[in-house]
């Protein structure tokens, strides 16, 4: 069961969510979605709202879904379930396997993008805007040698947070 909330009313250090416990994010609906690892993100006030970004390259799945959907979640666990749900949504393409039953997770399809059951946390997100990192804008260019040695840039989904959901 779930309680909706104000963004600001989240105790947890939304840094330590993405950065340590890591989430998912999800885009679809009830026909067809997926859900992968999202440990690069941001939340704060872009716009004079309450917002998300989250980083997707490519060739993933799930950005097939973030791209023609206008919501998306971000769904957080509690630590323990780490390693049991991302080792698969991390790993594994839902285009080969269900994820969620895989990793034993219940999607849950009365949002606006689904979410989970298990998660204590869901930020429901409307996209605003997508760019993507550029090779040209970066001024530390250590980072494309790093972190894009096939030149497969990020996307980035820019979300208003529409709704915060914290499990009872």
């Amino acid at each position: 069961m779930f309680n909706e909330v104000e963004f600001t009313q989240v105790k947890d250090n939304v840094v330590d969510l993405l950065k340590n416990r890591w989430g998912l994010v999800t885009a679809g609906n009830s026909d067809s979605f997926n859900m992968m690892t999202v440990s690069w993100g941001a939340v704060g006030e872009l716009w004079g709202k309450d917002m998300a970004t989250v980083y997707i390259r490519p060739q993933r799945y799930t950005e097939e879904f973030m791209n023609t959907n206008d919501y998306f979640t971000l769904s957080f666990f509690k630590p323990e379930d780490k390693k049991k749900i991302h080792g698969v949504c991390g790993s594994k393409s839902g285009r080969d396997i269900d994820k969620a039953k895989e990793c034993g997770i219940t999607p849950c399809f009365d949002e606006k993008a689904p979410y989970f059951k298990e998660a204590q946390i869901v930020l429901v997100c409307r996209k605003a805007a997508k760019s993507r990192f550029r090779p040209e804008e970066f001024t530390d260019t250590s980072i494309i040698n790093e972190c894009y040695p096939e030149n497969d840039f990020h996307f980035i989904y820019y979300g208003v947070i529409e709704k915060v959901l914290i499990s009872d």
